[in-house]
């Protein structure tokens, strides 16, 4: 069976649980070996313990992605232990909805430093080893929320948007040195994160997804496995939709 990323070394954002675990899973199934990150060593080190079961490659590279300090040492740790960095998904995301008008500071400040500042601090950190192998790939999870907008989620909203432009102007700076940089914007994906959310929204999601089904973390998965091969070398700057047509463009 023909390993697409054998030899390349992946790091994957917030790769505990969710749409981040089944990204680092896919990337080992394709012969990377996985960085797994999380807030916390002991989720990171299951998540890479699963992989290593599978007969993949992975190790533990827990860091706050907000704190710029962590993030230098996490990836010269990944760079240490296995010799170079190819491949950055930046998936680390949290949500703290409310209404504008009941929006606390903190709980702006907390999503855009995780989901927006997160990947600005993990991108700029991978990029000289990328220059070095001039060879990379990053791949940025934003989402529907981030086009479209969602009424209580304003925070995540903007870091979302933010995130699609980030995207897009990093593409431009980094494309020289042959590494591609685009996004991922889920829908309604099956997750710990939205299992909680009332059947009522649920429903409401359906009815706004033509293909009447919510997504599973691995349809995200399978997006990112796509542009982090060879098959995707001339595409960058994009945000491809994975939505069940939630969002059409």
């Amino acid at each position: 069976m023909c390993k697409e990323l054998a030899g390349k070394i992946a790091l994957v954002t917030g790769a505990a649980r969710g749409i981040g675990q089944a990204i680092a899973l896919h990337l080992a199934e394709l012969g990377a070996a996985v960085a797994v990150n999380d807030l916390f060593e002991e989720p990171a080190a299951a998540t890479a313990a699963q992989i290593q079961a599978a007969g993949g490659r992975a190790s533990a590279a827990p860091a706050n992605v907000s704190d710029a300090a962590a993030v230098e040492a996490m990836v010269e740790g990944v760079v240490q232990e296995w010799g170079g960095l190819h491949i950055l998904v930046n998936n680390a995301g949290i949500t703290r909805d409310t209404l504008l008008l009941r929006m606390k500071e903190e709980d702006w400040e907390a999503v855009l430093d995780t989901n927006l500042k997160g990947a600005f601090l993990c991108t700029k950190a991978v990029l000289r080893p990328m220059m070095k192998a001039r060879w990379g790939r990053i791949v940025n999870i934003a989402s529907v929320v981030g086009l479209a907008g969602n009424a209580g989620q304003a925070n995540y909203a903007a870091a979302k948007a933010g995130l699609i432009g980030f995207t897009r102007s990093i593409a431009r700076e980094a494309g020289s040195r042959s590494i591609t940089v685009n996004a991922i914007a889920p829908g309604f994906i099956c997750t710990e994160m939205t299992s909680g959310l009332p059947e009522a929204m649920r429903q409401a999601a359906l009815e706004q997804t033509p293909l009447r089904r919510l997504g599973q973390p691995e349809d995200i998965a399978a997006a990112v496995g796509f542009f982090c091969s060879e098959k995707a070398g001339f595409i960058t700057g994009q945000i491809l939709s994975v939505d069940g047509g939630m969002v059409m463009r």
